[in-house]
């Protein structure tokens, strides 16, 4: 659908919610850092568009949106499907010569229900880092007030007002309301084969309902239960009124998960780069192909295709997480440096070489796999200049000829041989 899209094509937004401002406050500050500043605009420049009642816009061209926002139609597509994604948007088509749009808005989750969400508020925890995160759960936490002490006193409906007799209620259809759209995934789990595997005098008629569902769909996806050990863990869960303990069972997939890893939760390794910093798709070139593999792959994942598919090592992946927190690197920006440093140190992930390259990367504000690539290969062109000078002078560069602040970690060029010449006239290969 969004391949078809053309800037002449029109629209219409439907407002099917109300959307206040602190629905705005909760849009900037938990959403837009999954989704990134670019979707969150198109968002408010969509509210923007409807009319004094705040119901419908009039119909507009897509080439309106670009003018407007300043975007390329590519990026506009991605915008909106990250609003999609996590339930802001629906988007629905007609077609014909000239295709129509409707836009329908949704408003965002409630604090509470966004912080508990099992996976936006894993996403987010993962995009911003314990520091950020806890600043946000500081906002909006609301403060307790002891009322041991106080008596209830508030007035009843029936105490103040009374009663009309002779008027028939009349029920009013199509009332404005705040409504959400739920977050959609392709990761299915398969409710028969569950459903199946559980005696019946265990459960509720009523225990897999949509809510069950949902969340049980959304803690295998999060920590990558699969359906057999979902069995189990939805049998451990059940109470005594044949229902699901949803607490019991958030708190069984997260047990299971750290007996799996180790007794760790779901890290910064585990987790691929943020969509609001992938490149725009449509781009078939080899490098864009390479970008987008370092873009959806987990730094766990990277290390391990390194490895021939063997596990990295535990110091590995912890120097790799306490790079990532302390730098705040992103994971794609992070494969770029894994891939850069095995290159130039002869395969050998060392923490003073990996953690001098992060540090300059942070300062640089490196965010994107893009920018990551450009920065290696203008490095590593520079270092090759400088080893082909100090091969035919059998000196070090002049001083005016800087250095990066990490060439001389672990790699001394004048004891270089011939094989580590050619890894480093090689190292940016899969960069081309």
């Amino acid at each position: 659908m969004a391949n078809t899209i053309l800037p002449a094509d029109t629209y219409i937004v439907v407002n099917k919610t109300i959307i206040t401002e602190t629905d705005k406050k909760i849009v900037t500050t938990l959403y837009q850092p999954i989704i990134g500043h670019t979707a969150v605009s198109l968002y408010f420049t969509l509210i923007d568009d409807l009319l004094k009642r705040e119901i419908m816009s009039n119909e507009e061209t897509h080439h309106h949106l670009m003018s407007t926002m300043q975007l390329k139609l590519e990026n506009l597509i991605i915008a909106r499907e990250k609003l999609e994604a996590v339930g802001l948007l629906k988007t629905y088509l007609k077609k014909a010569d000239v295709n129509n749009y409707v836009y329908v808005l949704y408003s965002p989750l409630s604090a509470a229900e966004f912080l508990s969400h099992p996976i936006l508020n894993v996403v987010l925890y993962n995009n911003i880092g314990k520091k950020e995160y806890d600043k946000i759960l500081n906002y909006y936490r609301v403060p307790k007030i002891n009322l041991r002490e106080y008596e209830d006193v508030t007035a009843n409906f029936n105490s103040v007002f009374s009663s009309v007799r002779g008027n028939v209620f009349n029920e009013n259809d199509n009332i404005i309301d705040k409504n959400q759209s739920p977050i959609t995934l392709e990761h299915h789990v398969d409710f028969n084969l569950l459903i199946s595997s559980i005696p019946k005098d265990m459960i509720n008629d009523k225990c897999f309902n949509d809510s069950t569902r949902e969340l049980i769909e959304n803690l295998s996806y999060i920590y990558g239960i699969d359906n057999l050990n979902l069995q189990m863990l939805v049998r451990n869960s059940i109470n005594e009124k044949g229902m699901l303990d949803k607490n019991e069972f958030r708190n069984n997939c997260r047990n299971f998960y750290q007996f799996e890893n180790s007794g760790s939760l779901p890290t910064l390794v585990y987790t691929k780069q943020p969509e609001y910093l992938k490149s725009p798709r449509g781009d078939n070139s080899n490098r864009a192909k390479m970008i987008y593999s370092l873009e959806n792959t987990s730094p766990y994942d990277y290390l391990k295709s390194k490895n021939k598919n063997g596990e990295p090592s535990d110091r590995e992946l912890k120097m790799i997480e306490d790079i990532m927190k302390e730098y705040k690197i992103k994971p794609g920006v992070i494969n770029v440096l894994i891939s850069y440093v095995l290159r130039m140190n002869n395969q050998r992930l060392t923490k003073n070489y990996v953690d001098a390259i992060a540090s300059q990367w942070s300062r640089l504000k490196i965010e994107t796999v893009e920018e990551a690539v450009a920065i290696a290969e203008k490095e590593h062109r520079r270092i090759k200049k400088m080893q082909e000078s100090k091969n035919k002078s059998k000196s070090l560069p002049n001083k005016s000829e800087k250095l990066p602040s990490w060439f001389d970690k672990e790699v001394d060029a004048s004891e270089l041989t011939s094989e580590e010449q050619e890894e480093i006239d090689n190292m940016m290969k899969e960069f081309s």
